[in-house]
């Protein structure tokens, strides 16, 4: 093994000479419209609960306060079980059961977990979640209603990944970038952004980042939009946005370090992104130097005010991760890395709804 994550390769040339009229299926509202650019070979294998194809909302009022011209929000709180991990779930689980897995495990933070749960559920195959013991109680039991086998953990997810290894069980580990196939779910996050924008792109990406799937697959796959000639080569920054409390990859972008050095003591109450060292840390630092882009730290006192008072101005259901990226679109408008007058997407990365106990 070469302890480094993988990615799948598609016949590029392939595709773009199979779309027809240069566009993929309008009449599939899910993220399985790209099914040709993700990684199931066959339709039965697809494990569905309708994933994808969710708004991207034009803020009215968010972006006023913002002071934007133009902001975006990509609401991931529309899908099925409310985050955009179901997409990379969907996508990983999918093509494991083509592969014939039977048992799958993941450590999670939440949402993760309980994406993983509903889908292995749909398969009608085992999920094995470890999770800190400090999570929420809705996660925990909505992963159970699915009937997953969860296992309290004491510390943040790496501990909760090191308890998972130490069992050794016979699964099919679903750990964020350990495995190749939820990038691919996740990248349907840039098909769908450009796609909802005419094939165009926007300027810059606001990601609320933890494990970095999102920041990764995106840019994955606005190379493959442009090898198949749906976009050119223009591209947004990529701006990563992180938790005082827990920011690996914001210090290692200031430094100017090609690696992760691991986050000591790590505390947020954006519990998404209390990721001490992303596996694939290279990989999101490419991402977000190769793009122009940043990364942004926010005091986690700042949370839970700045949900509330976007969720008032939207009537969107913020997640404390994606209040997290507001408050860092915020600082980098006010730094002037983002000017007034660009066209600016924020991913809304899921519901609010399960946190009941911040």
């Amino acid at each position: 093994m070469c302890g480094s994550p993988l990615f799948v390769i598609y016949d590029l040339v392939g595709v773009r000479e199979d779309l027809t009229n240069g566009e993929f299926p309008s009449d599939m509202n899910s993220m399985w419209r790209y099914s040709q650019l993700l990684p199931v070979k066959s339709p039965s294998c697809v494990i569905s609960l309708g994933e994808g194809w969710t708004p991207l909302i034009l803020s009215r009022r968010l972006g006023k306060h913002l002071g934007l011209q133009m902001l975006r929000i990509k609401d991931e709180a529309q899908n099925p079980t409310t985050s955009f991990k179901d997409r990379g779930l969907s996508a990983a689980i999918s093509r494991h059961y083509e592969l014939g897995a039977k048992e799958f495990a993941l450590p999670s933070a939440g949402n993760a977990a309980v994406s993983a749960s509903a889908y292995a559920a749909a398969a009608g195959l085992k999920a094995h979640i470890f999770m800190p013991d400090d999570t929420p109680e809705p996660f925990f039991h909505q992963c159970e209603l699915y009937g997953a086998v969860t296992t309290r953990v004491k510390g943040t997810i790496t501990e909760a990944g090191k308890v998972m290894s130490d069992q050794n069980g016979d699964w099919t580990d679903l750990s964020t970038t350990k495995e190749p196939y939820r990038v691919e779910g996740k990248k349907t996050l840039g098909f769908e952004i450009c796609e909802q924008m005419g094939w165009s792109v926007p300027d810059a990406i606001i990601c609320p980042t933890g494990g970095g799937t999102a920041i990764i697959g995106i840019w994955k796959a606005f190379d493959e939009l442009e090898a198949i000639g749906l976009i050119g080569p223009e591209r947004p920054r990529m701006y990563a946005a992180q938790s005082g409390g827990c920011a690996p990859i914001v210090r290692a972008i200031e430094k100017g370090s090609d690696d992760i050095e691991p986050w000591v003591n790590g505390e947020t109450e954006a519990l998404g992104l209390r990721v001490p060292n992303p596996f694939a840390g290279r990989l999101i630092l490419n991402s977000i130097r190769h793009s122009g882009g940043s990364a942004v730290a926010v005091a986690d006192q700042e949370i839970e005010p700045t949900r509330r008072t976007a969720s008032k101005l939207e009537g969107i259901d913020f997640c404390p991760e994606s209040a997290v990226g507001i408050c860092g679109l915020w600082n980098l408008i006010e730094s002037g890395k983002i000017d007034y007058d660009e066209d600016v997407v924020l991913l809304n990365t899921g519901s609010g709804a399960r946190y009941t106990n911040l």
